[in-house]
């Protein structure tokens, strides 16, 4: 036995090692495989989220505003946002008018309905928009057309619907043409969009009808209160626009539209999207922070697990230790043999725990509806990770052995 001992009999060595012992090396590695179990469970939520978040940037557009009616006050209680219709048509068109960097106003109201058609019904949201809406809101068409001027100043039975709808009132054919019923008005169904999928707090988008926003007003609301309201507003700024400010001049747009004074509370709301993106990106960082720390002590934890036991083994393979020795091993392949052993004691723990891990994930996305995505980056980290973890924590008995003395060795009991 001497140093041309290739790096394959290491392994033999090690692996018939670690067969030896086959619970002591399980429980041994049960630190790292909650360790890599924890960090590939963390980068899959986190992967799922991040996605997440993208897809709805993408759908609503980074540069949007939304305008909504409240906070109303009522004999000292405060009402919240959209329990009084406080906007007003002239309000998305004085904005359009007065604030710098903004492409286009997209005023809605929104009422509720039961959709007929056929002999399948179906209770979805109905939204009053312009022919603006489209653009503003970052919409597509999949068939069929949009909403259009004459439609609004018509007050033209015509919808649009989302994927939902018209998968469940015409889930065997196309409905561009179909007639369709909402609350006991008749409407020809002009348009389908695509499918935006669910929000982050889990509504789905493509459960909606948009109409025109006169038709709502006159054929489905019926309130002479309504004539020019407004539930809200998405207001699109132009690229290269700061939000903040715009958020700040379309405040003093409506509050000079609404007449208020200057002690008078807003009766508006206007949420900066990406304020709202960011603010779940931070909550996102956080959470994806602890966990992290959690695989990061959970990585620890079974590092000084495995450093102890090799220090363990040593002590028991003293005498073979020197037997090796005696017979011209030198310290280096010592060293060797016992650091892959170790690594190699920590990648079967990495195995076991990105598998574990990647099983938590899915059950964790199945329970909870969360998105989780399972990448090789993610697999690849979990794998290096145990692999570093074991030879930084067998680095030290290795060594102690490497430098036992061949004739104390065999002297050892």
């Amino acid at each position: 036995m001497n140093d041309s001992i290739r790096t394959s009999d290491y392994l033999l060595m090690a692996l018939a090692a670690l067969r030896g012992n086959p619970m002591r090396s399980l429980l041994t590695t049960l630190g790292i495989v909650f360790g890599v179990a924890s960090l590939i469970a963390m980068m899959a939520i986190g992967n799922g989220a991040t996605a997440r978040i993208d897809k709805l940037i993408q759908s609503f557009g980074s540069n949007t505003l939304t305008v909504t009616s409240g906070s109303a006050q009522t004999g000292g209680v405060r009402m919240g946002a959209g329990s009084k219709p406080t906007l007003r048509a002239r309000d998305a068109d004085a904005i359009l008018r007065e604030a710098e960097g903004v492409l286009a106003v997209s005023p809605q109201l929104n009422s509720s309905g039961q959709l007929i058609a056929g002999n399948l019904n179906w209770s979805s949201q109905v939204q009053g928009v312009t022919s603006a809406h489209l653009d503003v809101a970052n919409w597509a068409l999949a068939e069929g057309r949009w909403l259009e001027p004459a439609d609004g100043r018509g007050a033209a039975r015509v919808a649009v619907l989302g994927q939902t709808v018209a998968r469940e009132l015409f889930p065997d054919r196309s409905p561009i043409g179909e007639s369709l019923r909402i609350n006991r008005s008749n409407f020809t169904v002009i348009g389908v969009l695509v499918a935006k999928g669910q929000t982050s707090f889990g509504r789905d988008q493509d459960d909606v009808v948009f109409v025109p926003i006169e038709t709502v007003r006159r054929h489905l609301l019926g309130d002479p209160l309504m004539a020019d309201a407004v539930g809200s507003m998405l207001v699109k700024a132009a690229d290269g626009v700061n939000l903040d400010e715009l958020q700040l001049s379309l405040g003093e747009i409506l509050r000079q539209s609404h007449r208020l004074s200057a002690n008078a509370d807003d009766d508006f709301q206007i949420r900066n999207f990406a304020q709202t993106v960011a603010a779940r990106s931070e909550t996102l960082r956080i959470m994806t922070g602890f966990l992290a720390m959690v695989a990061g002590i959970a990585l620890l934890v079974g590092g000084i697990g495995i450093m102890n036991i090799m220090l363990v083994t040593v002590t028991e393979r003293t005498k073979e230790i020197g037997l090796r020795m005696a017979v011209g091993a030198a310290p280096r392949a010592i060293l060797l043999q016992f650091v892959i052993e170790a690594g190699l004691l920590a990648l079967a723990g990495g195995v076991i725990g990105v598998l574990l891990g990647a099983l938590a994930a899915w059950a964790a996305g199945k329970a909870t509806g969360m998105d989780v995505i399972i990448d090789s980056g993610s697999v690849l980290l979990g794998t290096l990770s145990s692999i570093a973890t074991g030879l930084f924590f067998g680095y030290y008995p290795a060594l102690r052995a490497s430098r036992l003395s061949p004739m104390e060795a065999l002297r050892s009991e």
